[in-house]
């Protein structure tokens, strides 16, 4: 019989099939000399027919090491030759497709006892079953590692020999995974703040005390972990003595990432991790992800601190996503690669004569000392920077007023700026990630809610009417969209996420049809993701079938999913006085309580929605006339109170929900405080709210 995966003489077809795909990542790889297909049915029913096994190779655009693994070997014709005659090849972009990431990360971990990580080389059955994977190989065998050629040999030869092995592995691959979900809550299961304790003991047993952020190299931001610090402070205000160390462990790792290299000095925006304790050398990537959480976390530390760094770093932050992120139709971009010209980082790094004859005299002096220059180089023969001194102390040195030396600093930096930006530049992965933008919402809401910084709202709101109109489609969302085309089935963290950041915009400026939005999210999230014994699967009832359904409660370097679901239901269901949500929510932490007992600080954002499940949150509805409330809002404003919602809604607006139309204005202002779901007598003077919340 003759089939469409051979040739008129017998011989299989070689054909390339990734320049059709959306990924940029994908397309990277679409001139490869190797046989690629994107995840489908075609190319296990082509390893089917052929009797091959299945290489997969998962990355992403801004990996470095995925361009290594890419020039030595799927660009090396030996190498290619050996993929197309012996497997079927299979490219993955982990940010379109993390569940295909998230199950063969676990898989790899599984069978190898070694971190996961990318690229991600796995060997799959025609049945979709792993068998043997890694991450990196380079082409000749190195540092402990086999040779890629060698590999694919061994393998090949493995899968030929070994059919009625791997199967019963496969088997005990699918048990295994069956057993990494949580057991199912006690009936008689009472849920108690223990685990937020526990989880503040555990962050300081972790915690750098010299150098700021938790654990050694390299050093990851972990946003989630400092949000709950500051939330553990702001808990024991009232206590005596408050938790100070709690402050200052959040305060200590925020200044130290700010000062780092790991901040981008000139351009703003933060890379992705730190190779050293000390936060200076980055791995340059930069992910719109870590961006949008820091964001919300450096605005909290300003408005709970006062302290002008972090509203300082938020600005900059805020800046760099929206110059260099978000595209003119309001979605916002994924990343930035870590690599141009050829290598990594050298956008960033500096030659020190290059340095000197872009700046006056003056400028050098300031911004050299400052900044390392006079130090030896840090990166590769050049220099990186970061702030090596004290900006007080190099004005001492140099008998400036300390506005002086801001000032020669500042003109420095605008000046160095502009001779980086005619580099040649790292690529930018233009697809647009529905849950990254979500939370590229939050960051922006929350910053402009905390800073005085122009455009953060309408950056907000271009990116939330972008993911309406055009990821939105028949009542589902989209994962990705790019050029235009949105596709995939969304996940989970699509769904929540996107509703976490409309609900956080609405404490900025409330707009009904789009808290209506956020319901309509969280409905589906009811409808198609819900799991027996309570908590979200990462995927819909009617996704694609898979190795196993994923449930997972745990942060890793987004939000937990089921942590933000269970926040948003819980906020929406207090705000609209809906007891499914509540319900739901509190399933969702009970389904997660054993990962978050057993390892409470792996569990940041969960941690917060227990908080505010035990302790419901506050939430303050203003109203009266427009410009009056907005007086009020932007008073709450300045307050740090993590778990307080306020949203204004003006006499004359239309379309309000009944929980919020059931409180009518008096007056030229007037607010109502609900604690939970108990709603007191609106209060008429601004001062008589303020001592109702210290009550």
């Amino acid at each position: 019989m003759e089939s469409r995966h051979r040739n008129a003489d017998g011989t299989p077809k070689y054909t390339n099939r990734l320049i059709h795909e959306t990924s940029p990542y994908l397309r990277q790889h679409a001139h490869n000399p190797v046989d690629w297909h994107p995840w489908g049915d075609e190319a296990f029913e082509l390893a089917r027919e052929l009797g091959r096994p299945v290489h997969l190779s998962i990355g992403y655009a801004a990996c470095h090491w995925c361009h290594v693994l890419a020039a030595e070997s799927f660009e090396d014709g030996e190498t290619a030759q050996l993929l197309n005659e012996r497997f079927v090849n299979i490219k993955v972009d982990r940010e379109e497709r993390p569940d295909i990431d998230r199950i063969y990360q676990i898989a790899q971990q599984m069978l190898t006892r070694a971190p996961g990580g990318w690229p991600l080389t796995m060997f799959l059955t025609s049945e979709r079953r792993p068998f043997f994977g890694g991450t990196y190989f380079p082409p000749e065998p190195r540092h402990g590692l086999p040779g890629f050629k060698d590999l694919l040999g061994r393998v090949a030869r493995y899968y030929a020999e070994h059919r009625t092995q791997l199967d019963a592995q496969g088997e005990a691959l699918a048990a295994a995974f069956a057993s990494i979900d949580p057991p199912p809550p006690a009936a008689d299961l009472r849920l108690d703040a223990a685990p937020l304790e526990q989880a503040r003991s555990g962050l300081e047993a972790s915690f750098d005390a010299r150098h700021g952020g938790f654990g050694g190299a390299p050093k990851f931001p972990h946003p989630g972990s400092i949000e709950r610090l500051l939330r553990h402070w702001r808990a024991s205000a009232h206590r005596e003595p408050p938790d100070l160390k709690a402050l200052y462990m959040a305060s200590l790792t925020l200044k130290r990432m700010a000062e780092g290299g790991i901040h981008d000095a000139l351009g703003g925006g933060f890379c992705r991790y730190s190779v050293d304790e000390l936060w200076r050398i980055p791995h340059f990537e930069k992910m719109l992800y870590d961006n949008a959480w820091l964001l919300s976390v450096y605005a909290d530390a300003y408005v709970a601190s006062g302290d002008e760094l972090y509203a300082r770093i938020a600005r900059d932050t805020a800046d760099w996503m929206r110059r260099e992120m978000q595209s003119d139709e309001g979605g916002f971009y994924s990343s930035l690669d870590a690599d141009s010209a050829g290598h990594e980082g050298s956008f960033y790094v500096w030659d020190r004569d290059e340095l000197r004859a872009a700046l006056s005299e003056e400028e050098y002096a300031a911004f050299a000392p400052c900044y390392g220059l006079d130090q030896p180089a840090n990166f590769e023969g050049r220099w990186h920077l970061y702030l090596a001194r004290e900006p007080a102390a190099i004005a001492a040195e140099l008998d400036l007023p300390a506005e002086r030396l801001g000032e020669l600093l500042e003109s420095a930096r605008g000046k160095l700026l502009a001779v980086r930006e005619r580099r040649e530049r790292p690529m930018r992965d233009e697809k647009i990630l529905t849950g990254w933008n979500g939370l590229a919402i939050a960051g922006l809401a929350r910053a402009a809610r905390a800073i005085e910084c122009a455009g953060l709202e309408e950056s907000a709101s271009r990116a939330l009417q972008f993911a309406r109109r055009t990821l939105w489609r028949d009542g589902r969302l989209a994962a990705t969209c790019s050029e235009g085309r949105a596709r995939l089935n969304a996940y989970l963290d699509d769904y929540v996420f996107l509703a976490d950041g409309v609900l956080e915009l609405q404490q900025l400026r409330l707009r009904p049809a789009e808290l209506a939005f956020a319901c309509e999210l969280m409905e589906v999230v009811l409808a198609h993701f819900a799991a027996p014994e309570g908590g979200f699967f990462f995927t819909s009832d009617d996704h694609e079938p898979l190795l196993h359904r994923m449930k997972t409660f745990a942060d890793e370097a987004l939000p937990a999913g089921n942590a933000v679901a269970a926040r948003v239901l819980l906020r929406l269901g207090y705000l609209l006085g809906e007891s499914r949500y509540l319900q739901a929510a509190e399933g969702i932490v009970r389904a997660g309580w054993a990962p978050l007992a057993h390892h409470p600080q792996a569990h940041a954002t969960l941690l917060n929605a227990l908080e505010e499940l035990l302790d419901p949150p506050e939430i303050v509805i203003l109203r009266g006339q427009a410009q009056a409330i907005e007086s009020w809002r932007r008073e709450l404003a300045r307050l740090y109170a993590p778990r307080r919602m306020v949203l204004a809604a003006a006499a004359d607006a239309a379309d309000l929900p009944a929980a919020i139309a059931a409180k009518p204005p008096r007056g030229a202002a007037c607010a109502y405080l609900c604690r939970g779901s108990v709603c007191g007598e609106p209060l008429d003077s601004f001062a008589a709210l303020a001592e109702a919340l210290r009550a």
